[in-house]
């Protein structure tokens, strides 16, 4: 197992398309939150999100990992819904996120933090909850330590800021950092099938036949489009920067003291539960949790998920955030 195998655009306004929230069937009384999924133009990308909640509710920022896009918060989101004002963006590389090709954009992870910061500044968000997912986790701690004063909260997911979190699944990518020669490349292109990303959806869950296909096989048709396999390798690659910026997270968590859940997919062969325990380290006071799952643990434990996250939230002093 390695990690790789485990519509209308207006400049500054977002435009919208109503859609029903997937949801599982609970209450017969329960009134299910619409999402929208919307456009907008933030650092010359035209970038697409989802979006939930009362508009000048708290604001709760999901920021998805590889392979996936905001899809993978279509559970996540309607259980949040009703008390906060959620948002989930494609990241450019991924998703229905457009990056026009004179935009001539270097796919690296501070290059994707610079785009959710001006995406984020597009929709006026003066202060958020963050949530952080596997790419998320690099590129929000990237937000965050550049603009401390705007998040309330963090949550993370599998979200890694530490060595220690950083599972054998990496060995084939440590490789290729140590070694980035077109052989290594090659290698690394190999493990990115079909098949290898589903398995990076049902490794550790007890039940992979609970999982559905929709979320895998999604991530797989959008790597498979022109181009996009190389971005993909690009961002493997630079994934060493995040590591070297590891201790710089850490100190940005020992300074600001942001209120932090670690929610972790307890058998998640690429960021292990070390990785949720070290966050206490930094943070005396954050919160851990493990759940009995993989890697891409909404699939499986969304409203556990959710349910944590409802009661970590209304515990903070400053409960998410509000758009202005």
């Amino acid at each position: 197992m390695s990690r790789t195998v485990p519509n209308q655009k207006q400049a500054g306004r977002a435009s919208t398309l109503q859609v029903p929230a997937m949801t599982r069937p609970a209450d017969a009384n329960l009134v299910i939150p619409f999402v929208s999924v919307r456009r907008v133009e933030a650092d010359g990308i035209n970038v697409f999100y989802r979006e939930a909640g009362p508009p000048q509710a708290p604001v709760v920022l999901l920021l998805h990992g590889f392979p996936a896009s905001s899809f993978m918060y279509r559970e996540l989101i309607p259980r949040l819904a009703d008390r906060y004002r959620v948002i989930a963006p494609d990241l450019p590389g991924f998703g229905f996120t457009e990056v026009p090709a004179d935009r001539k954009y270097a796919y690296s992870f501070e290059a994707l933090s610079l785009t959710i910061a001006a995406f984020t500044e597009a929709l006026q968000l003066e202060r958020y909850a963050l949530y952080v997912f596997d790419y998320g986790a690099p590129t929000g701690f990237r937000l965050t330590m550049a603009h401390p004063e705007r998040v309330a909260a963090i949550v993370s997911q599998n979200g890694n800021a530490y060595e220690e979190g950083l599972g054998d699944a990496w060995a084939p990518i440590r490789r290729y950092w140590r070694e980035p020669t077109p052989e290594n490349r090659e290698a690394v292109r190999r493990e990115l099938s079909p098949e290898g990303i589903r398995t990076q959806y049902v490794y550790g869950v007890p039940n992979p036949a609970a999982i559905a296909p929709e979320g895998y096989t999604l991530d797989a048709t959008m790597i498979a489009r022109p181009g996009n396999m190389d971005i993909q390798l690009d961002l493997l690659l630079d994934y060493a920067n995040n590591v070297r910026l590891y201790p710089a997270f850490q100190q940005y968590f020992r300074q600001a003291k942001p209120p932090l859940l670690a929610i972790w997919g307890k058998n998640d062969p690429f960021f292990i539960p070390a990785g949720a325990e070290a966050f206490q380290k930094d943070l005396p006071n954050a919160h851990v949790q493990f759940l009995d799952t993989g890697h891409f643990a909404t699939e499986t434990h969304a409203a556990e998920i959710a349910a944590a996250m409802r009661q970590f939230l209304g515990a903070t002093s400053t409960p998410a955030a509000r758009s202005e």
